[in-house]
């Protein structure tokens, strides 16, 4: 099936050649014209994928909590800027201020909160979500307009829309993948002359040939420019992810549509892309700026370790069954171990600056 950003992408290949990765996955989520980002209702049971903070307000609150322990380690700043990075509907956003507000009303009634959004039909979302929180709430097109100064920062799913390059192993070495034409005018996967520094790769044997390597240049920008503002200001940055702790081999790139995957050359513009965000990579950038590395983990460590079971009974105590069984389902979800589930497939990565000890990463190394 060809799409109108399919069509659109073929004619870009006729004029000036294969496209690379890069630049097929920025078309694909935010062109101007068919961008999936721009056309679509991604989040929510309505579109094509519901995130951590949409399954329950258990994760927004557990956020908050860890919001207040990090204040609290810093040594009570006064002057805190709470920033979130691509906040979604503003839904974790709502239950990280509700929690704040109850657990720490100084750090409430001090900060100010500062959403970096890009998209004018989400902000609109997120003006209804977090009305009741007035003007406290300033919106950014670019983190580098937020005012400079103590931060606290969370981002859920960020970077895991940052477009990838990828490098696929040839006779000839390393070559960059990029996207053509087939035989039948049809989107395919082509092997391009831009090559990789073998500096970049993991340690140990060549793997066989067609294996595909990917870097992420464009997220280690948007990491450089987090953690300078951290290294300069001071605070903590908190990275929830799709991802793997380390940097290895594979082709993570996939498409998700209507709830089921997709390949990703199939519906250009009406499928959501993304692929696994590389944890070590991030680390070592953090690092590279003069950062402290608090811990890197699983989702259902750090919320388990943060009280989610017992915030959980909580919230189920002396509802009906139905109640308490949704609430059960979504905990399950949030933090569950083994294949397929979002406790083991995102991890969690804290940064700060000062070096400070941060639950719950001392107690799940």
């Amino acid at each position: 099936m060809t799409t109108a950003l399919g069509e659109k992408i073929k004619t870009i290949i006729r004029a000036n050649g294969p496209l690379s990765i890069t630049d097929y996955f920025s078309l694909c989520l935010a062109d101007p014209e068919y961008g999936y980002y721009k056309t679509r209702e991604p989040f929510g049971r309505a579109g094509d994928f519901v995130t951590a903070p949409e399954v329950s307000q258990l994760f927004g609150e557990m956020i908050g909590v860890f919001v207040v322990h990090a204040w609290q380690r810093h040594g009570t700043p006064g002057d805190v800027r709470l920033v979130e990075i691509g906040p979604g509907r503003g839904t974790m956003m709502s239950d990280m201020l509700r929690v704040i507000a109850k657990l720490a009303p100084p750090l409430y009634g001090a900060m100010s909160v500062h959403l970096v959004e890009t998209s004018e039909r989400l902000q609109g979302f997120q003006r209804q979500t977090l009305e009741a929180h007035g003007d406290k709430i300033t919106w950014h097109s670019d983190f580098g307009d937020v005012p400079v100064g103590f931060t606290l920062l969370a981002a859920n799913e960020l970077f895991d829309a940052i477009p990838i390059r990828q490098f696929v192993r040839t006779v000839n070495g390393f070559r960059e993948r990029t996207v053509g034409l087939d035989a039948n005018d049809e989107l395919t996967y082509t092997a391009g002359v831009a090559s990789l520094d073998p500096a970049l790769l993991p340690d140990g044997p060549l793997p066989p040939i067609g294996t595909i390597f990917e870097i992420a240049p464009a997220r280690q920008a948007v990491m450089t420019t987090i953690c300078d503002r951290l290294a300069a200001h001071g605070g903590t940055a908190l990275v929830i992810d799709y991802g793997h702790m380390a940097t290895g081999f594979g082709d993570t790139m996939q498409a998700v549509r209507m709830h089921e995957y997709d390949p990703p050359l199939n519906h250009p513009g009406e499928a959501d892309l993304t692929s696994h965000v590389d944890f070590q990579h991030l680390a070592e950038t953090a690092l590279a700026s003069g950062l402290h590395i608090n811990g890197c983990c699983h989702q259902g460590d750090f919320l388990v370790g943060l009280g989610l079971l017992e915030r959980a009974a909580a919230l189920g105590r002396d509802r009906d069954p139905a109640i308490q069984d949704g609430i059960r389902a979504a905990t399950e979800r949030l933090a569950g171990a083994g294949e397929g589930k979002m406790g083991e497939l995102f991890k969690v990565l804290a940064v700060s600056r000062p070096a400070i000890d941060l639950l719950p990463f001392r107690q799940v190394r």
